[in-house]
């Protein structure tokens, strides 16, 4: 028959096997973790559970206004150089924000013509990486963005990151450096011109007055081990 310091020598037993147990458990993952950023990076060979935390800034690269042309497209090209300490940001992608009114005047009298809504495209290119997107006037004032990214966003504000190591990890939301160099942009314009209702020919429409902002999508991150106790 069990006495009761026998039965406090086996609970006392059973609390030490299963303290054992978890730091054999939990030890590797924490030495492995902390063996591959002992160099104070973000990097490390281990793989297990992880969580990205991050956050997206925008650096402008350009900004100004063109006329372009219907049926002829203008393109220029933006460098990093242009940014200070650019080698130094997490570069994962372009934005090129464009805005636009409607030059297209209605005739009056008996033409009654009204406005033909027009198409503005935006392309953004970084190697070979390239976003495109359109919108229209409509008669009034538009406005749209286009973006090329060259990370993987799906592990932002993911809950748990699993059967990667840190640095597999970061090698699909870090860019290395790929975001440094040229940057284009390609505006263009299908112009619509609307025609008279009772009398008369078409509306001039030559094409459209469109500003644009380039900006740099830098992400600054930190990769965090989960371990579930």
């Amino acid at each position: 028959m069990y006495t009761m310091e026998d039965l406090k020598t086996n609970r006392d037993a059973q609390i030490t096997v299963g303290s054992i147990v978890f730091f054999l458990l939990a030890f590797p993952i924490y030495f492995g973790f902390a063996a591959g950023n002992a160099d104070g990076s973000l990097s490390g060979s281990v793989v297990a559970d992880y969580k990205v935390n991050g956050e997206l800034t925008y650096v402008q690269l350009d900004s100004g206004t063109e006329y372009v042309a219907d049926g002829t497209p203008w393109m220029d090209t933006f460098n990093t150089d242009a940014v200070d300490n650019a080698d130094e940001m997490n570069i994962v992608g372009l934005r090129v924000s464009l805005s636009y009114g409607e030059d297209e005047n209605p005739q009056g009298g008996i033409c009654q013509s009204g406005t033909a809504a027009d198409t503005i495209t935006g392309t953004a290119t970084h190697l070979n990486f390239t976003g495109t997107g359109d919108g229209q006037n409509g008669g009034a004032d538009g406005n749209h963005e286009v973006t090329a990214e060259w990370y993987n966003a799906s592990m932002v504000g993911a809950e748990v990151i699993e059967g990667l190591s840190m640095d597999g990890i970061k090698e699909q939301i870090d860019s290395m450096g790929a975001g440094l160099g040229d940057h284009t942009v390609e505006i263009s314009v299908a112009a619509q011109a609307d025609s008279c209702t009772l009398v008369g020919g078409d509306n001039e429409d030559a094409g459209e007055e469109v500003s644009y902002v380039v900006e740099l999508i830098v992400f600054d991150y930190t990769i965090v081990p989960v371990i579930e106790v």
